[in-house]
């Protein structure tokens, strides 16, 4: 497969993208790093309560390669490894002979989806771990591990390990990505009108796996790393060290990956400062951690960062006031609108614009932009309608 071909692939996958969040209200950023990870060859783990298209997205993913065999599991603390790998083929039992059924299970995947992957047994651990780590499994029989195809594992948790058994799993999920419900009021109308109407068909743009497995082998790793990037790496390293947040020297040579594979989705042939924002997904481990490494990723790469973020936590502020003024009188919340909510989201507002008309036109990343955006229009649609008491269609006709 030549260059063109790889080019090919990577402008489906930018569509596949686009397409989906497009589908997935709020959810652009995770379906991206979704793809970047599967890229690297890596696995990831969406963090987030029930009710999220966690399984969803990486059905709808998934369904986009041609060719690909999926798989998926609710885990428990009773799920037995033979229930995850091949049952016993009861048939041959009869006649004498030891075998498993590996067809439709995680041994044939080229993408597993792993739901409660923090409730594997310990029956299963070891194999769960050979099964992410080296793409092995260990036959019940013994005999001579089977290689499994899989590309990637994408994992999902309504909460963090809890023991040491669990965070062995949770070392080997180098992406990391938190999932919470609709934040924008008209997104959730948009929602709610989705459950009642039918919409058109939508687009629905494929890859074939074969282009996708070259992409993960060939093209990703061939992306070149200047030695810009390797400082900036390394500056990086040492300001999260600062904040006494430290990872692995192993997390850090797997992270060069996703930044490959970023660059390569977006169609270039060299990392740039901005693929380094993939980093905010890598380098926690707990959630309280994730905006100090978000704020060291966004400073050292965009120097919009330090406005934007300081106006996220401004619009933050206001949110947590509109939910302490729960209960309180419709005057009272309009004259705090008037007061004060309006005129700060506003100017949140105007200056983000600013911002990332700045960004585009010298060539800078605008993700970090986008998100601290959304966020202000999510935080003004509910002063809106939550304080003024407007309904989301009117709300989205102002946004």
């Amino acid at each position: 497969m030549g260059a063109q071909e790889a080019r090919d692939t990577a402008k489906r996958l930018r569509a596949i993208s686009d397409e989906l969040a497009d589908r997935f209200y709020e959810r652009a950023d995770v379906v991206r790093t979704l793809l970047v990870t599967l890229l690297a060859g890596q696995h990831s783990l969406l963090l987030g309560p029930p009710g999220t298209a966690k399984s969803e997205m990486a059905r709808e993913l998934t369904g986009r390669i041609e060719g690909a065999s999926y798989w998926e599991i609710l885990l428990s603390k009773f799920t037995a490894p033979t229930r995850m790998f091949g049952p016993i083929d009861v048939a041959a039992l009869a006649r004498g002979e030891y075998r498993q059924v590996y067809d439709g299970r995680a041994t044939t995947a080229h993408v597993a989806f792993i739901d409660e992957i923090f409730k594997c047994s310990t029956a299963a651990l070891n194999e769960t771990l050979g099964y992410l780590n080296e793409r092995i499994y260990h036959p019940e029989s013994g005999g001579a591990p089977i290689d499994c195809p899989l590309i990637g594992a994408i994992t999902a948790s309504n909460e963090l390990p809890g023991g040491e058994d669990s965070a062995a799993i949770y070392d080997r999920l180098l992406v990391r990505i938190e999932v919470g419900y609709l934040e924008d009021p008209s997104n959730f109308a948009a929602l709610v009108r989705s459950a009642v109407s039918r919409p058109a068909a939508p687009t629905r743009t494929t890859v074939e796996l074969a282009a996708l497995q070259h992409a993960v082998t060939e093209a990703v790793p061939a992306v070149e790393v200047p030695d810009a990037i390797v400082d900036a790496v390394c500056t990086l390293r040492a300001a999260l060290r600062r904040k006494e947040l430290v990872a692995s020297d192993r997390r850090w040579r797997q992270a060069v990956g996703l930044l490959q594979a970023s660059a390569y989705l977006d169609g270039r042939p060299a990392v740039v400062e901005g693929d380094l924002s993939v980093l905010t997904h890598v380098l926690w481990n707990s959630p309280a951690e994730r905006p100090t490494v978000e704020r060291e990723v966004l400073h050292l790469i965009n120097p919009d960062a330090k406005e934007a973020l300081d106006l996220a936590d401004v619009i933050d502020e206001l949110e947590a006031q509109l939910d302490a003024m729960a209960g309180q009188s419709r005057e009272a919340l309009s004259e705090w609108v008037i007061k004060k909510a309006h005129n700060q989201l506003a100017m949140a507002g105007k200056r983000l614009e600013k911002l990332r008309e700045e960004a585009a036109s010298a060539g800078r990343s605008t993700t970090a932009l986008d998100r601290v955006t959304g966020r202000q229009r999510a935080v003004r649609a509910r002063v809106l309608t939550e304080a003024l008491g407007m309904d989301a269609g009117m709300v989205q006709a102002q946004l």
